[in-house]
């Protein structure tokens, strides 16, 4: 049985091998060299992803965090009870809490669990997540998110983003040719009058479009501009209304939609939810509901298994992608608590 402080040293190990999406090798080979030595069957599978199971038969429990995180270093210390470290929250916390809990199963016993570190999460081609697709059928999910270690997610925004390019020729700044950067502000301008149209009094239930890049360029003889505008979509929103209108409103611009994910909202009335509130229960807290504008792997895995699934994890999401990036252990080490009796009691005989 692992103690307090092997936990905290496996999330420590991870955090400390920088791995921004598509660069994630070191901290693979580190948690699956690690999930080994903790009695998993560990491997890299093909896309990449580190992959550990215990158990076997049924039920299957799929435990989904990601690896990767965005770019950007932030030193590695701990104070004051707290780990500082770029992914500590998004989301290498909760899965070292996910490889910490299920290390606790390794006796023979009822049901497989599989914890997979999925690569590539933070970038558009989740490739990680997409690979495990046609390639498990669990019978329930958790997806590791910081959702507070009392707190379970159970809904996420969907995401369609556009990347956006226009070159042109140039002609005198005098005249009244209008320039390709004016002509992407026009879209912007289309788009943010369409989502402000469609509203709703919840935050959840209202696109909203944010403008992640602007750039703009004059070589003389051309001038262009490349852009690119996310729209976070709540379930059940009109994906193929909202690309057929970019496409529309882009005029010559060449436009790449490379990310199209729905919102999905998991239903509340399972085994699954119902192990988890009595885990953060029997910890002492009063579990509660959080639905997120932001999307996760939960849009992917979600729809594709039609299985029970919630997102579970320490962590504060204000601090996600930071400066300022950090976990409170206590909490940490709470949530393998947490995650461990719900294990336990999805896993124990009917």
């Amino acid at each position: 049985m692992s103690t307090a402080r092997d936990d905290i040293a496996l999330l420590r190990g991870l955090v400390e091998r920088y791995s921004p999406s598509t660069q994630e090798g070191e901290a693979v080979s580190f948690l699956v060299d690690a999930m080994d030595r903790r009695g998993l069957r560990a491997h890299v599978d093909e896309a990449g992803n580190a992959v550990g199971e215990v158990g076997s038969g049924e039920p299957h429990i799929a435990l989904v965090g990601h690896i990767d995180t965005v770019p950007g270093i932030v030193p590695i210390r701990e104070e004051s009870g707290r780990l500082y470290g770029r992914g500590t929250v998004d989301a290498k916390g909760p899965l070292a809490a996910f490889a910490a809990a299920a290390s606790r199963f390794t006796q023979p016993g009822r049901g497989r669990i599989t914890v997979v570190g999925a690569v590539e999460e933070e970038c558009p081609t989740s490739k990680g997540a997409r690979h495990l697709v046609d390639r498990m059928r669990p019978d329930c999910v958790i997806i590791g998110e910081p959702s507070g270690w009392d707190s379970v997610t159970i809904g996420y925004k969907g995401h369609v983003g556009f990347d956006y390019r226009l070159e042109q020729p140039n002609a005198h700044h005098a005249g009244d040719h209008k320039r390709a950067a004016e002509r992407a502000i026009d879209l912007y301008n289309a788009m943010q009058a369409r989502v402000a149209g469609q509203a709703t009094e919840s935050e959840f239930g209202s696109p909203r479009l944010e403008l992640r890049r602007f750039n703009t360029t004059d070589e003389g003889l051309t001038e262009g501009v490349e852009a690119y505008f996310s729209v976070r979509v709540p379930p059940g929103y009109d994906l193929d209304g909202l690309i057929s209108f970019v496409m529309e409103q882009a005029g010559s611009a060449e436009i790449v939609c490379d990310q199209r994910l729905p919102g999905v909202v998991a239903e509340k009335n399972t085994a699954l939810i119902r192990a988890l509130l009595r885990g953060i229960r029997q910890e002492g807290g009063r579990p509660t509901f959080k639905k997120k504008t932001g999307t996760s792997d939960m849009c992917i895995v979600g729809p594709a298994w039609n299985c029970p699934i919630a997102a579970y994890g320490p962590g504060d999401s204000s601090l996600d992608h930071t400066p300022d990036e950090h976990i409170v252990l206590e909490e940490y080490l709470r949530s393998v608590e947490v995650l461990t009796a719900a294990l336990k009691q999805l896993t124990s005989a009917d």
